[in-house]
């Protein structure tokens, strides 16, 4: 992309969104976009496009395409924001068409290998590649950067031990004997639960080959839940601005799920290990088959997001967030959850509010604090709570 000269002068939003996706991640958040800018929704083709409008009650208030590169090329303009809700593969694709037009980029999944590498382009020409703005990730980043400054404020300079968790699930709000049921991506399920996941636990790095056999009870809400690590934590550190005086012993991200989901799962564990990539599609699908999202099952999203830290001299401080929705008749909560904050996100880059480069969800308090704003508006609010422990004057 070398052809274009560096830009003289910041990119002047234009107020026009081009959401690429229909999936069922495309949420009520699409109808805060469309009432707030010209939004174009590309989908694989028209049809599903308005189909798609149709679901969420917004038919009429978007402009409808069929995506390809090509075409969504020939409708790119300067200050543009292209929206992905297309699978993680796809994204290279559309950050690359964003900064060779001069537009923005943003999304819900987490920031990849291929984004990252396009970051100093993006500074360079004025575009702002805003991911990880959803649920999880998204939402727990806010909740997360919020605890973090909270414990800072409390331990000061000194030196303290610190432990961080952070897990979110989305699971049947009225339970069914195998603790799950499934939505969309199926596969995608079974493929998660075999890639490693490393963590922070007693002090050190660890690596779990298989995270459902590091699954342990959490107390949320004085609700018993189980939770594993997911992915990779220990980048989040950064992401997060831990300080270097904490002594860190335990940092971990992962998924809740129901009591008693490993015990429901135990066939399905004894596969996985040596099944091969045929045997996993039709696992999926059998389970799939077997354990369906109909209407009338409603999902339930539980995050809790908690730090804790304690100073030599023996004073600690807790904090944690715990959101607790259910989908209804009207709306799932997942997709609500993952399509309000990006919309927030999408909000922000049309008033040109934020700055270019890459960006994870949002970091700094003001932001942070405006986009908490933002959801609590829309009904999505954390009951919160702290505590403070000082030395035993005793001891």
């Amino acid at each position: 992309m070398s052809e274009l000269p560096d830009p003289t002068e910041p990119i002047s939003p234009s107020g026009r969104v081009h959401w690429i996706g229909t999936g069922m991640s495309t949420g009520s958040g699409l109808g805060l976009v469309t009432r707030a800018t010209e939004t174009l929704l590309w989908g694989r083709t028209t049809a599903k496009a308005e189909g798609c409008l149709d679901r969420l009650g917004l038919g009429g208030t978007a402009g409808t395409r069929a995506y390809t590169p090509e075409a969504l090329a020939a409708e790119l303009a300067p200050g543009d924001v292209v929206v992905s809700m297309l699978p993680a593969a796809e994204h290279p694709t559309l950050v690359d068409l964003a900064l060779r037009h001069r537009a923005h980029f943003a999304c819900s999944s987490y920031v990849s290998p291929q984004i990252r590498e396009r970051a100093d382009e993006a500074r360079r020409r004025g575009s702002v590649l805003l991911t990880e703005i959803g649920l999880d990730p998204g939402i727990d980043h806010l909740y997360a950067h919020e605890l973090v400054r909270a414990a800072r404020a409390f331990t000061g300079d000194r030196p303290a031990t610190a432990e961080f968790t952070s897990y979110c699930g989305s699971n049947p709000a009225v339970p069914n004997d195998f603790r799950y049921r499934f939505s969309w991506a199926p596969r995608g399920v079974l493929t998660a639960l075999l890639s490693p996941a490393r963590a922070i636990d007693s002090g050190a790095v660890t690596e779990v080959a298989r995270p459902w056999e590091a699954a342990t009870a959490q107390s949320v809400g004085g609700e018993t839940f189980e939770v594993y690590p997911n992915r990779d934590s220990v980048p989040f550190v950064d992401t997060y601005a831990l300080p270097g005086s904490w002594d860190l012993r335990t940092f971990v991200r992962g998924t809740m799920r129901l009591d008693g989901w490993t015990k429901a799962w135990q066939p399905v564990f004894a596969e996985l290990p040596t099944a091969s990539e045929e045997r996993l599609t039709e696992l999926a699908a059998e389970l799939a088959g077997r354990y369906p999202t109909s209407a009338e099952d409603h999902d339930r999203v539980v995050m809790s997001v908690k730090l804790r830290v304690r100073t030599d001299a023996g004073e600690s401080w807790s904090g944690e967030y715990v959101l607790d929705a259910t989908g209804d008749s009207r709306e799932a909560a997942t997709p609500r959850l993952v399509s309000v904050p990006l919309a927030c996100g999408i909000l922000d880059l049309t008033a040109g509010r934020t700055a270019p480069g890459l960006h994870q969800a949002a970091d700094d308090p003001e932001t942070v604090a405006r986009w908490l704003e933002f959801l609590a508006g829309q009904g999505i609010e954390a009951a919160y709570h702290e505590d403070t422990e000082a030395e035993d004057a005793d001891a």
